[in-house]
């Protein structure tokens, strides 16, 4: 199984200085992903749910925990 890193990804991707920068990196995940077989493509995607739910988790962990701050 091939393990692949979207951290990497989402962090280029977050402290792109401009929209062309982020343009490149969305472009070349696209790019690994046509390059991939049906099989790896399947395992990405799954990957990439899990990255994204977790993702989706630890923001809203985050703002949870600040709301609470803003109550006390």
């Amino acid at each position: 199984m091939k393990n692949f890193n979207f951290k990497s990804y989402h962090i280029r991707g977050m402290n792109a200085e401009t929209e062309e920068e982020k343009q490149a990196i969305n472009q070349e995940l696209k790019d690994l992903y046509e390059s991939l077989t049906l099989e790896e493509k399947t395992e990405f995607n799954n990957q990439l749910q899990t990255f994204l739910v977790r993702e989706v988790a630890n923001i809203k962990s985050v703002y949870d925990a600040t709301q609470s701050d803003d109550l006390n």
